[in-house]
């Protein structure tokens, strides 16, 4: 007898909405620089910088290009007439306070505006200006960070709670082994879980483990705390040219012990702020004079990947353009965010890689190579990817 097939590891679902148009929105107590930063960022002063709490009450929006050296070498091979990069869609939402999560300030409609992004920018202010006020009458990061993890976790109890009472009360005549009432009972279990992980053991989430029947309850639920954070720590310009703070150590403990793993990077929206004001010239003699680069495109890139989010490419003469993708997408669905007729009609793809392109030089010489794949339905796209779709008539 031929020996059994062990059976494919089953792919993990991701956390968070199956969709390639993700939002990551800014968040932070009042004061601590997000609209500065969003207007640096998005090179406009659409958000409101002021020196008092609530300055934002409706959330900005804007498309932030995605810095990829890729793309920019692609542009240089094929001079297309058109360029367009990946973009990141960031959100300003006005600052949190203490108390938010009852209603406090202007907590409820805020953290709505948190519940529809996909992924959190959190402001951290580590730098003393007796000229920007801060809510809570002095600057300390740790207490910052606390409260606002204290707030969304609070929200996301009050959620789950209710979710819980609906699904008691729809399933308390659960007695037959239907497969609905099955699944109704495994659903109450995850909710029970959840709502143990943000009470009982103290957790956001997105740090517990999950498997992909439980994660599908979780992102049902659009909680706070399952949304990936990536904790941006805003210094004086002096501290960030030199790369010391007396905050950074700690606030460095502070995630490693609450939530571990995720990102944490310094930068100055003050010096970010003169430096949107110039030139690309200007720009890179600046950040040589003083010795320090500004952070901006890392940030973008940070928040971009903190989604799960990759790029392919289509290359030619006319367009040169990179489509956002979430990681895992199947070809036909990639091809489907060009056209939903790509999808609904997909034959193949003709997909080469970025390093093989690089490597060989040009489209003829990947052909020659045998580094050109005609890949079906099945295959997965990986960052990076170089693709010319087939479709039907």
């Amino acid at each position: 007898m031929p020996p059994k097939k062990s059976a494919a590891p089953e792919k993990k679902t991701l956390l968070g909405r199956p969709s390639n148009n993700l939002k990551i929105g800014i968040v932070g107590v009042p004061n601590v620089g997000k609209s500065s930063f969003f207007n640096a960022l998005s090179e406009t002063d659409l958000g409101k910088a002021a020196n008092f709490p609530y300055a934002t009450i409706n959330p900005e929006e804007d498309r932030i290009p995605v810095p990829d050296p890729r793309f920019e070498w692609l542009c240089d091979v094929y001079k297309p007439a058109s360029r367009v990069p990946a973009f990141l869609t960031c959100i300003d939402i006005a600052g949190l306070t203490a108390g938010a999560s009852t209603g406090a300030g202007l907590g409820n409609a805020f953290l709505s505006h948190v519940r529809a992004v996909d992924g959190i920018f959190q402001v951290v202010r580590a730098f003393d200006d007796a000229e920007v006020i801060h809510v809570e009458g002095d600057v300390d990061p740790l207490r910052d960070m606390e409260i606002i993890q204290t707030e969304l976790r609070l929200k996301d109890i009050e959620w789950v709670e209710k979710s819980l009472d609906g699904l008691k009360k729809v399933g308390r005549n659960l007695g037959s082994s239907s497969l609905a009432d099955k699944a109704r009972k495994e659903e109450i279990a995850t909710v029970e879980k959840i709502l143990k992980t943000l009470t009982v053991d103290g957790k956001d989430i997105r740090k517990a483990e999950w498997n992909n029947k439980e994660i599908d309850v979780v992102n049902g639920l659009q909680l706070l705390t399952a949304k990936p954070v990536t904790y941006l720590v805003n210094l004086s310009e002096k501290d960030y040219i030199r790369r010391k703070n007396k905050w950074l150590p700690k606030i460095k403990a502070w995630i490693d012990t609450n939530n571990p793993g995720d990102p944490l990077i310094p930068f100055s929206v003050a010096l970010e702020e003169r430096l949107a004001l110039m030139t690309p010239e200007e720009k890179k003699e600046e950040e040589a004079r003083v010795g320090a680069a500004g952070a901006l495109p890392k940030i973008t890139q940070a928040g971009y990947s903190s989604l799960d989010l990759i790029r392919y490419f289509t290359c030619g003469p006319d367009e040169v353009r990179a489509w956002t993708i979430r990681k895992g997408t199947k070809a036909p669905q990639a091809a489907g965010v060009i056209h939903s007729d790509f999808e609904n009609k997909f034959v193949c793809g003709e997909i080469m890689s970025y390093e093989d392109l690089k490597e060989h030089g040009s489209e003829a010489a990947v052909k020659a190579a045998g580094k050109l794949r005609q890949q079906g339905k099945p295959y997965e796209m990986v960052d990076g990817d170089i693709a010319y779709w087939k479709a039907g008539g």
